[in-house]
């Protein structure tokens, strides 16, 4: 869809294109743009990311805390471009904002800048505030919430003495009803008065219901008045962000290489996730366009102080991210070279799938490394795929447990159903050992330990995990050194929980171990391949009644 109604400002001149310090003869340009969300980073990328990271080292242009224990740590990015003439250079950006503001001398703006203290942002955002002001001097008065404590105590007391009462005058009801059937057990002047002394329960009963609804209206004769001005100020504040939201979704739009044009609305059918549009990547490639500058490769990196949730390490090159970036990034991009998508590319297409153990109901495969155990999004060549394939009378779920696809090891596979059953018993028990093997990228101080870091999903960033002390699930492991090895350590994992990722996390946070797996393509640095392996596993065979007990060395 052609947008008519938004502009996009231009600048006058490619005042931030970038002419490379370093001397970059000899080096051969890529053919295609990377994939943006797994790539290896160009040699072009990092001179550039390491002339940027020499100008934040060194600059005075803005103050930005990035190191201190309450600084704030900020992804940036470089978009390696050629201009017209054909020389190479490079653009800065940060996803964000920075130092309070969206516009730096070094960097390329925004693609739209909400902080223009002309813009309409800054002027409908005083409006909303005050409503949440509004709202919350209501919301927070003594008188208010007095009102609503007294009517929620007197609405609970209503309710319980009049059940207490209709309780007593059941009761007293069934006696009668008896006495009326046995009129032998009892005279009539003790009916008669039984029967009157219904009549006063329900002149109580109705004096009890007058009584509580005196005092439930004298409560909302202050009280409505008060919830009416506050869900009056609600709609009020709802229509007003909504307003403001739709111009928003609207004021950004961009542009990919044909200079075709797409709002934030359209692209995330008017509901982005919070922050879609300030990222680097989109930034860099938005005035790449619109200035006529051909993208030739990119690179993230991340400076300063880590979250406290996700990992981040200064210096480390990281992809766009999928929530955010991903339906953006696609467009912007399809007009442009870029290599395929490696997540719909299968490593272990030509991959055999050794046997370490075999029996009539079981068997234990040695998984390699970047390889499926069960079916995944883009394709369903996988552990389970296989022995269902190898052994088709095979009943039952097949893998009983699961290793991460990047994970090496031994991986326990049942034949039949009731040994399925009963081997996942075993793990929810925790009876079964695991041990994995994996080398960390520096020197491990310590000898032994437990690590506790609850774990969720990163729903701004799959498939990556983070740690959350309020919504993570329960995660454990247990660890002990072995040796180290060339600036590297090697440690034994034992894993007490079973959470994705679990492992790769507790390493790499600095909560836990604070050294990333070697090879760690999500939480450290990709290298040919993940170093981590399942190399022990001992159970309890099910119909054999012995302990099993296997050893797959690590490959690396």
């Amino acid at each position: 869809m052609i947008l008519k109604t938004k502009q996009i400002q231009v600048p006058n001149k490619i005042e931030k294109f970038i002419p490379f310090l370093t001397n970059t003869k000899g080096i051969d340009t890529p053919s295609q743009f990377p994939f943006p969300f797994y790539y290896n980073v160009h040699t072009l990328a990092k001179i550039a990311a390491d002339e940027l990271q020499n100008y934040l080292t060194n600059q005075t242009d803005f103050k930005h805390d990035f190191h201190s224990e309450k600084g704030i740590g900020k992804m940036f990015g470089v978009l390696v471009v050629k201009n017209s003439e054909g020389e190479l250079g490079y653009l800065a950006a940060f996803s964000g904002k920075l130092a309070e503001s969206n516009i730096h001398k070094h960097f390329v703006p925004p693609v739209f800048d909400m902080l223009q203290e002309d813009g309409f942002f800054m002027q409908k955002e005083p409006y909303i505030n005050q409503l949440n002001k509004d709202i919350k001097q209501i919301e927070e008065s003594e008188k208010f919430k007095t009102l609503l404590s007294d009517f929620e105590t007197t609405e609970r007391e209503r309710e319980l003495k009049i059940q207490e009462q209709k309780l007593k005058m059941k009761e007293k009801k069934s006696v009668r009803d008896f006495a009326r059937f046995e009129l032998a057990l009892m005279p009539k002047e003790e009916l008669d008065a039984m029967a009157a002394e219904s009549s006063k329960d329900k002149i109580l009963l109705q004096n009890m219901k007058r009584h509580y609804k005196h005092r439930i209206d004298a409560i909302n004769t202050e009280l409505i008045p008060l919830q009416q001005k506050l869900k009056k100020l609600k709609e009020v504040r709802k229509t007003a962000s909504n307003q403001l939201q739709y111009e928003l979704f609207n004021s950004y739009v961009f542009l990919n290489a044909k200079q075709e044009k797409r709002s934030l609305g359209e692209i995330f059918n008017n509901n982005p996730p919070a922050g879609a549009g300030e990222c680097a990547a989109p930034k860099l490639l938005q005035y790449a366009f619109l200035n006529n500058l051909k993208p030739i490769t990119m690179a993230e990196f991340w400076w300063g102080i880590p979250p406290k949730s996700s990992i981040r390490k200064q210096g480390n090159y990281y992809p766009a991210c999928i929530a955010k970036c991903e339906p953006i990034l696609s467009f912007m991009l399809n007009q442009t070279a870029t290599d395929a998508n490696t997540f719909k590319i299968n490593p272990a297409l030509e991959k055999e799938l050794p046997i370490v153990y075999e029996d009539d109901d079981l068997l234990v495969v040695n998984k390699p490394e970047e390889f499926l155990s069960v079916p995944g999004k883009n394709y369903t060549d996988s552990v389970q795929e296989r022995i269902q394939k190898k052994y088709p009378k095979a009943t039952g779920p097949i893998v009983v447990h699961r290793l991460d696809m990047s994970t090496s090891g031994l991986l326990l596979v049942a034949k039949k159903k009731e040994i399925h059953k009963a081997l996942q018993a075993q793990f929810i028990n925790k009876t079964i050992v695991k041990r994995y093997e994996t080398v960390l990228d520096g020197i491990l101080t310590s000898e032994e330990g437990e690590i506790s870091l609850p774990l969720c999903l990163d729903y701004e960033d799959r498939p990556r995990q983070m740690v959350c002390f309020e919504t993570g699930r329960t995660a454990t492991t247990k660890y002990k050194k072995i040796a180290e090895e060339n600036g590297k350590t090697r440690v034994h994992l034992f894993p007490i929980t079973g959470r994705t990722h679990q492992l790769r996390v507790h390493c790499a946070h600095f909560s836990g171990l604070g050294l990333p797996i070697v090879g760690d393509d999500l939480y450290g640095t990709k290298t040919n391949r993940l170093h981590l392996h399942a190399a022990y596993l001992k159970f309890w065979h099910p119909t054999q009644n012995i302990e099993i007990e296997l050893h797959f060395p690590a490959p690396f």
